[in-house]
């Protein structure tokens, strides 16, 4: 470990920090400490901490805004890399758009309508960033990220870089190749949108925030939806019929808002979460016979 921090310091790649507690970093504001937490400032030093981590051997992983995410409350072994700042940059030419991993997507969403373009109003209100957003496909409002995108720039595990088509990042329902078949980093993105109307893309961007602002307790610390929708059900209406709505362990909580949230209501642990996630589970398929899915990623040591 000694050794990779003074690499990394010496190499002046960004932000290194010991003992870093994540739930600084993700928006369940839950997660114990990464043992070395990493915020790279550019993509080539990217490129330099992962042949760093590589040649000393340590499990690593990366995270955005922390938005679909539950650390455990042990924290994460090795090296957690941070896409923000350094990654953050935006090109605009035309109805084509490449954008950094760490940039926002309520942020490109807005200034992307105020240019008269279409095809992100689906992600006004999705609270995180554009690199976790390819990574797994994020979706609302009946589209996705794979509707959009033209091409993803990849750091794959072995040090590899490479532009990926549409047809090769393998999309499906919250899915792509680099969470399981080829696992990588999601480094920038290029998509390709369409000229609409100013006044119309607006306005239906803020009829999708209205309806999230309306529907889901994002007043509270929560990682989105929790679970993947058994299709033909949704799994928020099987959660509120099994008559979860409400229900807490510890300072976990089912949104009274909607079934397929969960809250931190102040001192919730990954623990309470994950016990809230089995009963939930259990409760559904004893009652429907319909197995869930989680859909929000649950990382970290376990004990």
């Amino acid at each position: 470990m000694d050794n990779v921090i003074k690499q990394l310091t010496e190499m002046k790649i960004g932000k290194v920090l010991e003992q870093e507690p994540l739930a600084n970093h993700t928006t369940m504001k839950i997660g114990g400490p990464a043992d070395l937490f990493i915020m790279p400032s550019s993509i080539e030093n990217i490129e330099k901490t992962m042949q760093v981590i590589k040649e000393n051997g340590m499990p690593w992983r990366v995270i955005g805004r922390g938005s679909n995410l539950l650390v455990s409350d042990g924290g994460i072994e090795g090296a957690v890399l941070k896409l923000g700042r350094g990654l953050d940059h935006l090109e605009i030419n035309g109805t084509e758009i490449k954008a950094g991993a760490g940039v926002s997507l309520v942020s490109l969403s807005v200034q992307i309508s105020k240019k008269g373009y279409a095809g992100l109003e689906f992600a006004s209100g999705i609270p995180g960033s554009v690199g976790g957003a390819v990574y797994m496909n994020a979706g609302a409002h009946g589209s996705d990220m794979s509707e959009i995108l033209k091409q993803a720039h990849v750091l794959f595990e072995d040090g590899t870089l490479a532009w990926l088509s549409k047809e090769e990042m393998e999309f499906s329902y919250r899915t792509s190749l680099l969470q399981k078949k080829r696992p990588g980093i999601v480094l920038e993105a290029i998509f390709q949108l369409t000229e609409g109307d100013k006044t119309e893309i607006v306005e239906r961007m803020q009829n999708n925030k209205n309806y999230r602002k309306d529907t889901q307790p994002y007043n509270l610390p929560c990682a989105g939806s929790i679970f993947r929708n058994p299709l033909p059900h949704h799994a928020g209406k099987l959660v509120e019929n099994a008559g979860l709505k409400g229900h807490s362990i510890g300072g976990a909580q089912i949104s009274p808002m909607h079934g397929n949230f969960i809250v931190n209501t102040g001192n919730g642990s990954a623990a309470d979460v994950q016990a809230l996630i089995q009963h939930v589970k259990d409760t559904v398929y004893d009652k429907f016979e319909v197995e869930m899915e989680t859909e929000v990623e649950i990382i970290g040591r376990k004990y």
